[in-house]
């Protein structure tokens, strides 16, 4: 059975001290353990983050969203937990929908569970919500499954399904590469709605340079796709 003290909360960030704050403030409405980890930032994040009363995991330099949830998901695994719930530092994530999570992860027999923002649709904005759509199908693609919301960084993983994935990617394709991994070592995912938070936020991904390096991590994974059988694929569900 899952239970909340079961789950260490993770929450990768680069200059987020506007957010970051109150980000870990409502995560420890639901979660006790919280790690921040800060990906090199040059402004307040840390002292943000500690603040409110999270446990702070350094970065000198930044290294990539993928290298802040691997030290992120370590430190949690070595301190026992079970569970990890992943979200971003910069409030798109609404912190009440914690909860949904929590319940899927004990009711669900999903392994990986992610939010879809889809489900509330017009709060994200028109280029956002376009380059998700493509990148989403392109991934059901891949895996011959449909694919709601694969670039959602709201999502609970099994820290015992995370050792073995071996995940490769340094930077924001991580989100991707988890569920293709994922669905290869015969795990089963479940989305689960989530509301979209948007504001002033800017946005961390280089369209040009995030894009290209997404393409070829996917031209990799396609060229790959053999690997993938239908007796691999376990369902994917959706609420």
């Amino acid at each position: 059975m899952a239970t909340a003290g079961a789950f260490y909360a993770v929450i990768p960030c680069l200059n987020e001290a506007r957010h970051i704050g109150d980000v870990v403030a409502g995560v420890r409405r639901h979660l006790s353990h919280v790690i921040v980890v800060d990906d090199g930032s040059s402004d307040d994040t840390v002292a943000q983050a500690a603040a409110a009363g999270a446990r702070v995991i350094r970065h000198t330099s930044p290294r990539g969203k993928g290298c802040a949830l691997a030290s992120g998901l370590s430190y949690a695994a070595e301190a026992g937990a079970v569970w990890a719930l992943c979200l971003d530092g910069d409030g798109q994530h609404a912190c009440e929908d914690i909860p949904t999570f929590l319940d899927a992860a004990q009711h669900s027999g999903a392994a990986l569970i992610i939010g879809n923002r889809f489900a509330d649709r017009p709060r994200m904005p028109l280029i956002r919500r376009s380059i998700n759509r493509l990148m989403s199908s392109l991934i059901g693609t891949l895996v011959g499954r449909d694919i709601p919301d694969s670039q959602c960084g709201f999502r609970v993983i099994p820290l015992d399904l995370w050792r073995r994935l071996n995940l490769g990617s340094r930077r924001f394709e991580i989100e991707s590469e988890m569920i293709v991994a994922s669905l290869r070592c015969g795990s089963r995912i479940e989305f689960v709605p989530v509301r979209a938070v948007y504001g002033n936020e800017t946005s961390k991904i280089a369209p040009i340079r995030d894009g290209w390096r997404w393409l070829q991590w996917y031209a990799n994974a396609l060229k790959h796709r053999k690997t993938i059988t239908p007796t691999d694929l376990p369902g994917i569900a959706g609420r």
